[in-house]
């Protein structure tokens, strides 16, 4: 306990803030959208909250403390983007069941080290192009904003940038206070009726069928291992810490599986979000930074306790509001994966390959444009790079 008090700093918690109020924010109402496509109810669509908030609050909060660097864990957007593209195939107790198989595999994958031995093969510059590329969007979002809502975006980045300069470890911290302040002034935003009162979770008996088990457990597998675990390790890689690959995926794979009868279709790695937490604006000292993944997993652990009121709250902000600070806390992240990916002359080619295809955000058959883009990179690096063996 002394340590942890050591170690706390503000902008550590506000940084956890940030990061849990992208994972939830971008695709909450994707996550109630897939369950009404199951056939859910509103008690079982709370209850999917519920596991939700729980799984990824406990995964984040005790692995960051365990390892002491920021495990930031979520859902996968991608991964209710095919639920919501497929379900109407299932009932909801087949699609509980096939997030039960979904969750066996990541732990099996994880425990058995077979993810870490495929992450050993993949170049650090490709792995930052592939991450730099998947951020790109939500720094070009910060000025596509500016042609709707310019007030609130210049006066926030202006507030930034003399933070940055006056008082850099607490820029975002002074940023997000900013934004709250001005949100009601310069938006149309008006502060939601709350009805507060803790979520309680509904049992689903999952009913395992082949035809749930082909179509929406190994697609939501591939899909979570190439969109969410593969950034989300070469995230944590590429701020210098050394992850305990094996156990953060086996760990949050049985975490998904323990909570999957009551809605956790999806337990990952975050990758977009998490970057807010590994930043050095967190804290100068990357073992202090583990605050800000524990504080994300308290964040989530309350969003579970109350994710009808939560939700309720966080759906009310203007997505210029999330956006725009969504660009604002990633700037430092792009701009470090950007000069990793591009640092050495040879890797250039592959990189910027891989940065374009990632940027893109095509899905072919079903897996996100992260997997394509560092796909892409592979190849076009062993074309470019490869020397054959002389007699």
């Amino acid at each position: 306990m002394s340590k942890l008090l050591q170690d706390f700093s503000i902008p550590a918690v506000f940084a956890g803030f940030i990061t849990f109020l992208i994972g939830i924010s971008v695709s909450a109402v994707l996550v109630i959208q897939g369950a009404q496509s199951l056939g859910a109810n509103p008690e079982q669509i709370a209850s999917w909250f519920w596991a939700l908030g729980l799984a990824i609050g406990l995964t984040g909060l005790i692995l960051s403390w365990k390892y002491k660097y920021p495990v930031a864990t979520a859902w996968s957007t991608p991964g209710i983007a095919l639920i919501i593209a497929t379900g109407s195939h299932y009932s909801l107790a087949q699609a509980i069941g096939a997030f039960i198989l979904c969750g066996i595999l990541t732990a099996i994958v994880g425990f058995s080290g077979l993810f870490q031995r495929l992450l050993a093969k993949i170049p650090l510059s490709l792995s930052c192009a592939m991450l730099a590329g998947i951020l790109l969007k939500f720094g070009l979002q910060l000025f596509v904003q500016l042609q709707h809502q310019w007030t609130f975006v210049v006066s926030l980045l202006a507030i930034y940038l003399v933070a940055k300069r006056l008082l850099p470890r607490y820029s975002i911290v002074i940023t997000v206070i900013a934004a709250m302040l001005l949100c009601p002034i310069l938006l149309n935003f008006q502060f939601p009726n709350l009805n507060w009162s803790i979520s309680k979770p509904v049992w689903v008996t999952p009913e395992f069928s082949w035809t749930a088990c082909l179509g929406l457990a190994f697609p939501l597998f591939i899909i979570n291992m190439s969109s969410q675990f593969l950034p989300g390790i070469g995230m944590i890689k590429s701020y210098g810490y050394q992850p305990h690959t094996n156990s953060l995926v086996g760990w949050i794979g049985i975490s998904q599986t323990a909570l999957a009868p009551f809605g956790a279709f999806s337990v990952c790695l975050a990758a977009i979000s998490a970057a807010v937490s590994l930043d050095d604006q967190v804290h100068p000292d990357p073992k202090r930074r583990y605050i800000a993944g524990m504080s994300c997993g308290l964040f989530y652990i309350l969003m579970g306790l109350f994710a009808t009121t939560l939700t309720q709250l966080l759906l009310a902000f203007p997505s210029v509001f999330i956006m725009t600070l969504a660009g604002i806390a990633l700037f430092g992240t792009i701009s470090h994966n950007i000069a990793i990916a591009f640092q050495q002359p040879s890797d250039r080619e592959p990189a910027l390959l891989t940065f374009l295809m990632s940027a893109s955000g095509i899905q072919l058959f079903g897996v996100g444009s992260a997997f394509w883009g560092l796909l892409l990179g592979i190849v076009v690096a062993l074309v470019l790079n490869f020397k054959p063996t002389q007699k």
